[in-house]
Parts: structure tokens; C-alpha cells; sequence
């Protein structure tokens, strides 16, 4: 008995750090694919007069979740969210287009494939900004039921693989790296991830992934919109170590709020480079 009570609690102790581990992203993803069940359950039972349903604000919209039908040519035939203005319409031609590609490739999908997912961009109507979407989608007969959620924020792994594919490009080309990271190219700037470069020599800015207005000022004077100094304890971190992480209050390009940023920053020659991820 004491050995199967050892492994009960075992198995316990398991499930409950699954749950806690799970992000928000996770938590968007198994809510949105549940909506999407719940509607293809109800599309089963009612066919087209779900269509209806899938319209209007009820039990098909969870926050900024909702479903959205569209058939095999590209008419958008329901939505529970701001895109219902385009019920009606050939969405495939007044997209974007890898949201158009994302569509297409949607389309060819056979019926009875399951549940599908895709990514794309698409305008978030809470602040108007484009932002990377995922979304679940199942085709059934002539119609593809979908629902999508936002993806603003990036995970600590992303951050890190940012900062050392800008160590290594810099390394590589100094002078066209730091180009690039500032004419927003090559790759350096995704939703709310970017580079920031700092010259170790001067304690100076010399590239900066989402505001310019910040070359060629001196990092050590930076602080937090609380008035908390940034830049100097980095420095002075840096100027013990070649990599670290450090925890400070940012403002997210991508929501436009003052959130918590984790920023992994690492030498490269004389330059400091850094990449962080924020969480609210």
C-alpha cells in the first residue's frame, strides 16, 4: 500500500507542475482550439443556420477569440469578431498576402483532415497593430470553420536565438549588421523581439531595432519609466562578465504597454548586444 500511495502522489505531484508549467500561450492555444470544437460540434447539428450563430456576440466569441467561416472560393461567410465587415466578400483578394498564401493553402486542404494550424499576420482590432496570429482551422464539406488567436509575445528561447544570430552576423559584417538592425532588415525585429546594440567603448547606442531616436546616446544613462537605472547596471554586469541576463520595466512595442522585459545581452568584440522578451 505504501508503495502505491508512493506512486499516486508521484503521479499527482506530475500533473499539477503540467498545469502550472503551462504559458499563456499554451492556454490561448487550448482555448481557441476548444472553441473551434465547440463550433464544429454545433456546424455538425445545424449546418448553414450556424452560420447565424458564428455572427453574433455569444457563445462563439471568448474574448478576442472567435470563429470565422469561410467556403472553398474565399468568401468569408460568418464571423463573431470586427472581420464580419467583410462577410460577403472574396477575402483571398483584399488580404495581405502571406494571409492570402496562408488562405490558399488552407483551401487545398482535403476534407476529413482534422484540425489544421497555420500562422500569419493579421490586424489586432484592440490596437489596431499587426501582429502574428495562429490560428486552428477543419474543413467540412464546402466550409472551412476557423478560429485564431494573437501571438504578441515571444518565449525566452526566441529571445536568446535572436540575440545570438546578431552576435554571430555582427562578428561576421560589423558595419552592415548594425545597417541592417537599424533599417529594420535582416531579419532582426519580430513583433515584440528586437536587437539593440551597444558600443562598450563610449557606453553608447549604435543600433537600436524599434527606436532610432536612441543612437549615438549613452546607454548608462537609461532608466526605466520609473525613473530605475537600466543601462548602468548592465554595464557594469558586462564589464564583469561576456553574457547575462537582466530584468528591467519596458515599454512592448507591440502593445504599447509598460510591461516586465528579461533581456539576455552578450559581447561581441567592444559591442554589447541584446535581445529580451517581455511578459505583462
Amino acid at each position: 500500500m505504501k508503495g502505491l500511495f508512493r506512486i499516486t502522489w508521484l503521479l499527482l505531484l506530475l500533473c499539477f507542475s503540467q498545469v502550472h508549467a503551462a504559458t499563456p500561450q499554451d492556454e490561448d492555444a487550448q482555448a481557441a482550439k476548444a472553441l473551434l470544437e465547440k463550433a464544429l460540434a454545433y456546424y455538425q447539428s445545424n449546418g448553414d443556420k450556424a452560420l447565424a450563430a458564428f455572427s453574433r456576440q455569444g457563445e462563439f466569441v471568448d474574448q478576442d477569440r472567435y470563429v470565422f467561416v469561410v467556403d472553398t472560393k474565399g468568401v468569408l461567410l460568418a464571423s463573431g469578431g470586427p472581420s464580419s465587415a467583410l462577410i460577403g466578400r472574396d477575402v483571398s483578394e483584399v488580404l495581405g498576402p502571406d494571409l492570402r498564401q496562408s488562405f490558399k493553402d488552407a483551401l487545398t486542404v482535403p476534407e476529413g483532415q482534422g484540425i489544421q494550424q497555420a500562422d500569419y499576420r493579421w490586424q489586432n482590432w484592440n490596437d489596431g497593430k499587426v501582429e502574428h496570429k495562429h490560428v486552428f482551422y477543419q474543413r467540412v464539406g464546402e466550409r472551412i470553420l476557423a478560429v485564431g488567436y494573437y501571438l504578441p509575445r515571444a518565449t525566452p528561447e526566441q529571445a536568446r536565438a535572436l540575440r545570438n544570430k546578431a552576435v554571430k552576423a555582427l562578428i561576421k559584417d560589423e558595419a552592415g549588421t548594425l545597417k541592417a538592425i537599424n533599417a529594420l532588415q535582416g531579419g532582426f525585429l519580430h513583433d515584440d523581439l528586437y536587437v539593440f546594440v551597444v558600443d562598450l567603448n563610449t557606453q553608447r547606442y549604435v543600433a537600436h531595432g524599434t527606436n532610432l531616436r536612441l543612437i549615438n546616446t549613452d546607454f548608462s544613462k537609461i532608466k526605466d519609466p520609473d525613473g530605475k537605472p537600466v543601462g548602468e547596471p548592465i554595464l557594469k554586469m558586462m564589464a564583469e562578465q561576456d553574457q547575462g541576463e537582466y530584468k528591467y520595466r519596458w515599454k512592448n512595442p507591440v502593445t504599447g504597454k509598460v510591461e516586465n522585459k528579461h533581456a539576455y545581452v552578450r559581447k561581441a568584440g567592444h559591442f554589447m548586444v541584446a535581445v529580451g522578451y517581455y511578459s505583462p
